[in-house]
Formats: structure tokens, C-alpha cells, sequence
């Protein structure tokens, strides 16, 4: 199976759907006859129904790593945070209940993006999901596959969807780290992967917690209020 990265450059860069693909087209390549029956008429826009088609039967793992990428980059891209984490919350619920296949609302699954936005998310993104990829090998699997295991990922995903909707500075972009790399690991059924990510999630939760409690407290960190039942 091809990597994730390579999919994904194929799909968003060399693809004839989109306009940069088809402007490049002679008139003849581009009329409605050369296009598969399955690709979305507004080629300007990409879906969620694009991205389903796409994941094929990977798609818990997938669709968190695609989600959770807006949010977990260096620079993170403003106004995908909130939406994109009632996503996610709702993928989570279903890891848990034991579904086998996402659903959406039929809504939802028409809902469009920019192709130039999501380009530009893809070449800013893509660079980090090459470097887990390098390391990235199936071990561990029963982290992934058992129901104990989806149950302990649904949870925690869960909680850091809910942590990327605050919006307050530096709740979202931890969390969404966490997301991104455990849903890495769920995709490449690597249980020493998601892991990982569910420590740095782990970090998510402990840094949001800090910026809640230092704002309902004026300025008492968790760190803070450690010291302080310590006695130091």
C-alpha cells in the first residue's frame, strides 16, 4: 500500500478534479466525459464525501490525521479548530460505541473547503506526517484493534476535541498534536504510535487545564497550585 503522504500529494496536487489540473488540461481532456462518475461537480471545493472516498476503509485513522492537521501545525490555521473538533468528537464517540464505519450527517458530507486552503495545509503538513511515517511499522496492534484499546483512544480523543473548542490560545494546538499522532498510529496500526500520542495528549490536557485554571483563578497555574499544596 502506497504511504499516506504519497496519497495524499497524488490526491491534492495531481489530481484533474482540481483547477489548477484542469485550467493545465487541453479542451478536450477537460469535458465531462474524461472525469470518473465520482468526482464532485464543484471541482473548486473539497468535501467531506472527497475525503471518505479517499480513506477507503481506513477511515477512523485517517480522517483524525486530516482533521487534526490544521490545528497541529507549527503556525496553526485560524477557524478549522472549533468545526473540525465537533468532527472529531463525534468520530470518537463512535471509536467507542464500537462502530466499524464512521457516519455523518449527509450534510455535512457535501460541506466544502477551498482547494487552494487545503493545498496550502497539505504542503505545510505533509513534511511532518512524512517524518512519523518513516518510523511508522504495524507492532503493538492490539492497541489499535482491541476493544479496550479503541475505547482508551475514543475517550481521550474525546477530551482533546473538546479541549481544541475553547478558544482560548494554547488549548488547541497540544491537543490536536495528540489527535494527529494517535490517529496516525490507528491508521498504520501501530500501537506504539498512538502511544505516543495518547502521552502527548496526555500533555494537552495537563497544559489546557493550567491555561483554565490560571484563568478562572487570576493567573494560578496547575503548576502553581502544585507548588502550593506542597508547600513550597
Amino acid at each position: 500500500m502506497a504511504s499516506l503522504s504519497n496519497e495524499l500529494e497524488k490526491f491534492f496536487f495531481q489530481n484533474d478534479r482540481w483547477p489548477e489540473a484542469v485550467d493545465s488540461q487541453s479542451p478536450e481532456d477537460s469535458s465531462p466525459e474524461s472525469h470518473p462518475p465520482s468526482v464532485d461537480p464543484s471541482p473548486d471545493k473539497v468535501t467531506l464525501a472527497n475525503l471518505l472516498e479517499l480513506a477507503g476503509e481506513r477511515t477512523f485513522g485517517f480522517l483524525f490525521v486530516l482533521l487534526a492537521l490544521p490545528s497541529a501545525l507549527p503556525v496553526p490555521a485560524p477557524g478549522y479548530s472549533i468545526p473540525f473538533g465537533i468532527a472529531m468528537l463525534l468520530l470518537a464517540g463512535q471509536l467507542i460505541i464500537g462502530r466499524d464505519e464512521p457516519w455523518f450527517p449527509q450534510k455535512w458530507r457535501h460541506h466544502g473547503f477551498e482547494v487552494a486552503t487545503v493545498q496550502k495545509l497539505m504542503k505545510a503538513g505533509l513534511p511532518w506526517l512524512k517524518r512519523i511515517e518513516a518510523i511508522s511499522r504495524p507492532r503493538m496492534t492490539s492497541v489499535c484493534h482491541s476493544l479496550p484499546g479503541r475505547i482508551v483512544i475514543g475517550c481521550t480523543i474525546a477530551l482533546m476535541s473538546l479541549s481544541m473548542m475553547i478558544p482560548i490560545p494554547g488549548t488547541n494546538t497540544i491537543p490536536a498534536m495528540g489527535i494527529f499522532v494517535t490517529g496516525f498510529g490507528l491508521l498504520d496500526d501501530d500501537g506504539a504510535i498512538s502511544l505516543g500520542g495518547l502521552l502527548l495528549c496526555g500533555v494537552g490536557l495537563a497544559v489546557s487545564i493550567s491555561i483554565l485554571l490560571a484563568i478562572a483563578f487570576g493567573g494560578s497555574s496547575l503548576i502553581d497550585m502544585a507548588k502550593a499544596a506542597l508547600g513550597r
